[in-house]
């Protein structure tokens, strides 16, 4: 897999992400529960960033960015916040896991910013109710 192919991967998965992001915001309530509907919210605008940098560093390495699919396909009941709450850790489990192979695939500054991504999705993983973990992104180290 070239460089260009794992940032491609990694901009299809955020655009996955951005799109749960915004579900999950949807359903949440900021009077209800104010700190769930501030993470995700924080979450989101992550994301976002994450995914306007991906679309950048495709261009500079020669490529055209991979469009977003019109909606994905969401696991399970998302109507409570603990479900909500579950729901966005593992996505934050996941982007861990997506940008460590694209710093395992990368060199330079995109490996540097990769890594960044990799250590904030962990490190939020945290903030969303997850338990630390030795390796966060690369559970096959574990």
């Amino acid at each position: 897999m070239t460089v260009l192919d794992a940032l491609q991967s990694t901009l299809a998965d955020e655009h996955a992400a951005l799109y749960t992001y915004g579900v999950l915001g949807a359903r949440t309530s900021q009077s209800a529960t104010p700190a769930l509907y501030a993470a995700l919210t924080v979450g989101y605008r992550r994301h976002r960033a994450r995914r306007d940098q991906l679309r950048l560093l495709v261009r500079d390495a020669g490529g055209q960015p991979v469009a977003a699919a019109a909606a994905y396909e969401l696991d399970g009941a998302l109507l409570r916040a603990p479900q909500l709450q579950r729901a966005a850790l593992a996505l934050e489990v996941a982007s861990a896991e997506a940008l460590a192979a694209l710093v395992a695939r990368s060199s330079g500054e995109v490996r540097e910013w990769a890594l960044t991504e990799a250590v904030w999705s962990a490190t939020w993983q945290l903030e969303l109710g997850g338990a630390p973990s030795t390796w966060p992104g690369a559970p096959e180290l574990g």
